[in-house]
């Protein structure tokens, strides 16, 4: 496992971020928990001559003065067993906004043991996969008027085009930004026309209120009418809570449908975390108004509150008639 973890950060730094021979790097990261303590020593040795700051040790002002010794250009790693917050200071914002490269890897003391596999696994770094099936199904996506999300006895069909296709595949040669959070792989977007977006769909796990997976004991059949949710039936109570709090404050709209290329992760390869495993090979959905990607009259960004990732126990999907994924692969 040492050994994978060592190549997979190895890729990620010099084949997706393709870090150049002359910036310079710097390490920010805790030992808070297992997970972050592997990660953490893999970038020490994979960048001997960065700066590794202990988050825990160093004062504000001494992460701040060696951030500001950094050029635009320059990488960021960020390995954190929760969040980093230093006041109002947004980490990978800030970083971004002064032009420099951020890998980050947050949240890992929310994988147990267990997991840690999965997690180092999920970091490998597939170049050729990633960045020719990611482009695929983006043209795919951005000409398409229909997609069809299909389940053992349940259809979710997509009858409109779709916004601008996004690409999360480690290629940053054409973004404003390089880098961001890791594990990566996926395209996502949302219908043009929520009104399009009729069917049932089957949820094999969903996120709950502290970003963490659950997996019920059967899949969660839902309802969905105009791009909302009207129907749970059977929902066990640890869906109709989160369910009943977002109704409190907005209607359970289904907006982002993101098609993840993550092969390390898959429906029997959980990771606790709910930011890292959407990313998993399969479709997930978001339920709520908050997607802060794409604007729509009536889903302002600052009132929009819930953003709610759910993992559909896909059996096939397809754009425009055309099979995509089936067998819990991609075949484009």
């Amino acid at each position: 496992m040492k050994d994978r973890l060592q190549q997979n950060v190895h890729d990620i730094v010099f084949s997706a971020i393709e870090k150049g021979a002359e910036s310079k790097s710097m390490i920010i990261y805790d030992k808070n928990s297992a997970l972050s303590s592997k990660v953490a020593d893999a970038y020490i040795l994979e960048l001997p001559k960065a700066r590794a700051i202990n988050f825990e040790v160093a004062t504000p002002e001494e992460i701040f003065a060696g951030i500001d010794e950094l050029s635009p250009g320059d990488l960021v790693v960020l390995i954190q067993s929760t969040s980093f917050r230093l006041n109002k200071f947004r980490f990978r914002l800030e970083l971004f906004n002064r032009g420099m490269a951020v890998i980050e890897h947050p949240h890992l003391d929310r994988m147990p043991e267990s997991e840690h596999e999965t997690y180092i696994d999920a970091l490998a770094y597939d170049k050729d996969y990633y960045r020719t099936v990611g482009p695929k199904l983006k043209t795919l996506i951005d000409k398409a008027s229909k997609i069809v999300v299909s389940c053992d006895s349940a259809e979710l069909v997509y009858d409109c085009p779709f916004e601008d296709a996004k690409l999360n595949i480690g290629d940053y040669r054409e973004m404003k930004n390089t880098g961001g959070q890791f594990p990566i792989g996926e395209v996502f977007t949302e219908p043009v026309d929520f009104a399009k977006l009729n069917g049932t769909v089957k949820l094999y796990a969903y996120g709950n209120e502290k970003s963490r997976v659950v997996v019920p004991d059967e899949p969660v059949m839902v309802v969905i009418k105009e791009g909302v949710i009207v129907d749970t039936p059977g929902a066990p109570e640890s869906f109709t809570s989160i369910m009943d709090k977002i109704k409190e404050d907005e209607e359970l709209w289904v907006r982002e449908l993101g098609l993840g290329m993550n092969r390390a992760m898959t429906r029997n390869r959980i990771l606790n975390d709910v930011g890292s495993y959407e990313r998993m090979c399969g479709i997930h959905l978001s339920i709520g108004k908050k997607h802060t990607i794409y604007k729509k009259d009536g889903f302002p960004k600052r009132s929009s509150k819930y953003h709610v990732d759910v993992f559909v126990d896909v059996t096939e999907v397809t754009i425009d008639g055309v099979v995509v994924y089936e067998g819990g692969r991609y075949v484009v």
